[in-house]
């Protein structure tokens, strides 16, 4: 099955880049490209992308702002934001309105698709200085749920290593568990969070 990726990008040579690219990768389908944050909204609920690039300058709605609204209309679509630098406040806000990661768009393309195949898989691309602000904002606040409603310590031990940026390997590795136990647990946490990837999983943990 083709893996659905849409994209939200207002630069017309950068958008048909990523186009050709993503058409030109078997296992991939181009399912939309849009050019402001209001055309992606109104037609990407009924394209239904598994994957949406999206960059976090638009004309009009920002993508922080197009990422809050599609992650409202498609809760299941992971969102990767574009950027020209490294622009930590910014980037740092998409998140907590629900993207995934994100990548500086002079990343090669190599980069650019193995970023869509981990966020698909749950992963959550993002350099380490944002991997560091999303850690701090969940080791600032105090978990204030029911007893019932907190994490046990051995999901609140698998999501701290995420939040550290670990993979699921490396996360399976460091307790001595199976990649697929990790990916269980994972599954877990999100259904006690009613989140659906890993840093909105580390935000909402943080908030509580």
């Amino acid at each position: 099955m083709l893996l659905k990726v849409a994209i939200v990008e207002d630069d017309p040579r950068w958008r048909t880049n990523l186009e050709r690219l993503i058409r030109e990768t078997e296992g991939l389908e181009c399912v939309g490209s849009y050019a402001s944050g209001e055309e992606a909204i109104r037609d990407l609920p009924a394209r239904r992308p598994k994957v949406v690039l999206m960059d976090i300058n638009l004309p009009g709605i920002s993508g922080v702002e197009c990422t809050r609204q599609l992650r409202a209309l498609l809760p299941d679509t992971h969102i990767v934001m574009l950027t020209v630098y490294d622009d930590s406040d910014r980037i740092f806000q998409a998140l907590q309105m629900g993207a995934s990661g994100y990548l500086l768009k002079r990343a090669p393309a190599d980069e650019i698709l193995q970023a869509i195949q981990d966020v698909h898989r749950g992963g959550a691309p993002m350099s380490a200085y944002i991997a560091r602000k999303v850690v701090q904002s969940f080791q600032r606040q105090t978990p204030s749920a029911k007893p019932d409603e907190l994490l046990s310590k051995r999901e609140s031990e698998v999501l701290g290593y995420v939040a550290r940026g670990y993979s699921d390997k490396e996360v399976a590795d460091a307790l001595g568990l199976t990649a697929a136990t990790v990916r269980s647990y994972l599954k877990t946490i999100y259904g006690k969070l009613h989140v659906h990837s890993r840093t909105q999983a580390i935000l909402k943990a943080g908030s509580r």
